[in-house]
């Protein structure tokens, strides 16, 4: 009865709108309006961290916001994917490698969004930035770590386009990838935070271990909707919805409360203003800077100016 009135005051019509069928090909095991609406209700949590965050950000001075921004970017980024999947987009119909006897998940075909890994190939990457920024990690390690991540988040998406058993040799490489990952979380990066202070450890153990913990479920969640096709489609959305909800908004937040009093500089993150940069005319401090250094160069320096050396050494004169 009440979804009658709902249907008629004009609710959730997205699957009416956007059908069960991509490119001619129907699918059997598809999201209900349940579904779609918990993936509305992650939408809208999506889109409100992310005005929240950026609201935050104004807090703070422009060279401080970087992890602001970074926290925005990620719940942005999700409430779009969110969006589509909430609509019925972004899937397609790929045949399933086990067929159940549930009528919840019987059927040749499941609905796969892959919506739902382009959106972690985009914000996985970020997440483990807001991480390993916080515990300083040397560039060349961040770097490889994202490069790891990227590969668990395409073996994933394959995976789950893969209809044969073979999907599960993509499985395992993602997994792979996913062990490497909880191991710089939980002890190498960890190490350098806490060489950085007490404050800046305390807040990178916090995040690093909601996210080595939140991150070793998606596996599970993997296993029994893309994989093993043994849960419904409505509750594949509230595995991977409370999952995401955990692991961006509630991050977030954790994240830049920690952040509070922990400025970027001392994380070897020093951003100039543009009136701050030496290199550029007309600005104030830049033009204080530049003639600090000429003061100096006329003394007894190492002919240090802007950053370059000039090779000279200014002797002071002799005295008669």
């Amino acid at each position: 009865m009440s979804e009658t009135l709902y249907k008629r005051a004009g609710g959730n019509q997205a699957l009416n709108i956007n059908g069960n069928t991509v490119n001619g090909k129907s699918v059997d095991i598809a999201i209900t309006t349940h579904g779609s609406d918990f993936y509305w209700a992650i939408c809208a949590v999506m889109a409100f961290a992310t005005f929240s965050f950026i609201g935050l950000s104004a807090t703070k001075p422009r060279t401080d916001r970087i992890f602001h921004y970074i926290t925005a970017s990620v719940t942005m980024v999700a409430a779009i994917a969110y969006f589509s999947m909430a609509s019925n987009l972004g899937w397609t119909p790929i045949d399933v490698q086990f067929r159940r006897g549930d009528p919840k998940v019987a059927g040749v075909n499941r609905e796969i969004f892959y919506v739902r890994y382009i959106d972690w190939f985009i914000t996985t990457p970020l997440l483990l930035m807001d991480l390993l920024l916080t515990a300083a990690t040397p560039w060349p390690t961040t770097l490889f770590v994202i490069l790891v991540d990227e590969v668990m988040i395409v073996a994933g998406l394959v995976g789950a386009l893969v209809r044969s058993s073979y999907k599960w040799g993509y499985f395992t490489f993602g997994c792979a990838a996913l062990f490497y990952i909880w191991y710089h979380l939980g002890y190498e990066s960890r190490v350098n935070a806490n060489r950085l202070g007490k404050d800046v450890g305390r807040t990178f153990l916090l995040c690093g271990s909601l996210t080595a913990f939140v991150w070793l479920l998606y596996p599970i969640a993997w296993g029994v909707c893309e994989g093993g096709n043994i849960i419904a489609p409505d509750s594949e959305a509230v595995f991977y919805g409370i999952l995401d909800f955990i692991a961006k908004p509630i991050f977030g937040a954790a994240l830049l409360w920690g952040h509070r009093n922990i400025e970027p500089a001392r994380l070897g993150l020093r951003i100039r203003e543009y009136d701050e940069d030496p290199a550029v005319l007309g600005g104030t401090v830049g033009h204080r800077e530049k003639g600090t250094h000429h003061g100096a160069t006329n003394g007894a320096t190492n002919g240090v100016t802007n950053g370059e050396t000039t090779g000279t050494t200014t002797e002071p004169a002799a005295q008669v």
